[in-house]
């Protein structure tokens, strides 16, 4: 358990939201509106470029933290630890972290910055690790840990399923290293497996395979599905990553109030508080509002389940987050 405490949540979502038929309209690309709506419960989300927004990765963060600073009531040069949790940098080099930095600080400072990218359980494993380095310091008391997700700038233009699926956004934490007992990070639990490298991800454009005019003409650029995610594969991970973070805690799934999830799938989500045994109530879903933000989805989430009331101060939450590669991340605080 470690003296750190959540004091500010932020989230940005780039120009007015995008429904599904508009996005149909926009793309010029049929997809199954029943089954997105239906079964993975996405009605519209937030796409910078289908906006004709000029803006990417770094900005939303850089939004996202703002709000997350001014509902925390401090000023950015307090923050000594500023981590990113992202996939789609705003560059391979430098980190997106320092972009972040430098416009909330505006130069120099005595803080570190860098990125954390295991695929859409960024965010997760990014509040870890800002956890734990808090934690380890008594000189720095803040902390911004941002999750961020610029997918749709790496889906093709002809693709159905990343067009109706991924979007972009922001959601932000600012930590405190606080002895106030009654708010706490209390553990993380992560999960790796490395030969699952080869399902979904963008492969072009790092050492392996730059970007030339080769991949372009084959068309291998961008956003790349190899071979189709084993479906069962959320259902099974998480109740097992859950059992085995509330074990290393000594604690059961009754001392949990609240759960926050990957929202790329409803049915999924529904499936897993099922194998639980908790009611829906006991999580927030935001893909319905928000589509699908990857790195982003998880404090887009909280933010959302604080606004709605969901949580209140006090209470205990896991949040459990899984991305290509394979990666899980989970957390697990009393808020």
């Amino acid at each position: 358990m470690l003296p750190i405490r959540i004091i500010g949540t932020g989230i940005y979502a780039p120009g007015a939201p995008i429904g599904n038929e508009e996005l149909k309209a926009l793309s010029g690309i049929d997809f199954d509106i029943p089954k997105l709506e239906g079964k993975l419960g996405i009605r519209q989300r937030h796409i910078a470029r289908k906006r004709g927004l000029d803006e990417s990765t770094a900005d939303f963060a850089t939004r996202a933290a703002e709000s997350a600073l001014a509902d925390a009531g401090i000023s950015a040069s307090d923050l000594g630890i500023i981590l990113v949790g992202s996939d789609t940098p705003e560059f391979i080099s430098p980190a997106t972290a320092m972009v972040v930095q430098g416009r909330l600080q505006g130069g120099e400072s005595w803080a570190t910055a860098f990125d954390v990218n295991a695929s859409c359980a960024s965010f997760a494993i990014a509040f870890d690790t800002a956890a734990r380095l808090l934690a380890s310091d008594p000189r720095t008391r803040f902390a911004c840990v941002i999750g961020v997700y610029g997918m749709p700038a790496y889906v093709r233009s002809d693709d159905p399923f990343g067009t109706s699926i991924f979007a972009d956004g922001a959601g932000a934490f600012i930590l405190e290293r606080s002895e106030d007992p009654a708010s706490r990070y209390i553990d993380g639990q992560h999960l790796s497996d490395g030969t699952q490298w080869n399902y979904i991800g963008v492969y072009a454009g790092g050492t392996r395979q730059p970007v030339t005019r080769e991949v372009l003409e084959r068309r291998s650029e961008g956003l790349t599905l190899l071979q189709p995610l084993p479906g069962d594969r959320n259902v099974r991970l998480w109740p097992m990553v859950i059992h085995r973070l509330l074990d290393k805690c000594g604690m059961t799934l009754g001392d949990v109030d609240h759960f926050i999830f990957t929202q790329i799938n409803r049915s999924v989500i529904e499936q897993v508080m099922g194998i639980l045994g908790r009611p829906m109530d006991d999580t927030t879903c935001a893909m319905d509002r928000y589509g699908y933000t990857g790195s982003a989805c998880v404090p887009m989430a909280f933010h959302a389940a604080l606004q709605e009331g969901r949580v209140q101060r006090g209470r205990k939450v896991l949040f459990c987050a899984s991305g290509a590669g394979l990666a899980v991340g989970s957390n697990l605080f009393t808020y």
